[in-house]
C-alpha cells in the first residue's frame, strides 16, 4: 500500500469515526436515557476537561514543573483566575489574563 493511499485511509476513517460518535447523539439523543448517576458526573466533565487543558498549559515549562514566580503564564492565570473570582465576567476574565501575561512578557 503506498504512502498517499494509507494518508487517505486515515483521514477517511478519522472523518467516519468523527460523524458516527456525533451523530449517534443525534440519531439516538431523545431515545437513550443515561442513569442517573452518569448524568450527574457527566455536569463535571465540562470543567474536568477545561482544567486538564489549562494546568499542564499554566505549570509546565519546557517540560518540567515551573512554580517559581519567573512563570509569567502562571502568573497571568492566577490573576485571571482572582479576577473570574471577583468579577464572574467570562470577557473581563480573559481580558485581564492577555493582558497580564502581554504586560509580564513586555516587562521581562
Amino acid at each position: 500500500m503506498s504512502e498517499e493511499l494509507a494518508a487517505w485511509l486515515a483521514i477517511v476513517g478519522i472523518t467516519l469515526t468523527g460523524f458516527v460518535t456525533r451523530g449517534s447523539f443525534v440519531v439516538f439523543g431523545a431515545r437513550l436515557k443515561l442513569p442517573p448517576l452518569a448524568e450527574q458526573a457527566l455536569r463535571y466533565a465540562p470543567a474536568a476537561v477545561l482544567g486538564a487543558l489549562i494546568v499542564p498549559a499554566l505549570l509546565l515549562k519546557g517540560g518540567r514543573a515551573d512554580l517559581g514566580f519567573g512563570n509569567q503564564r502562571l502568573l497571568a492565570g492566577v490573576l485571571a483566575g482572582l479576577v473570574m473570582w471577583r468579577t464572574r465576567s467570562m470577557m473581563a476574565t480573559i481580558a485581564a489574563g492577555m493582558a497580564a501575561l502581554t504586560a509580564l512578557r513586555l516587562l521581562a
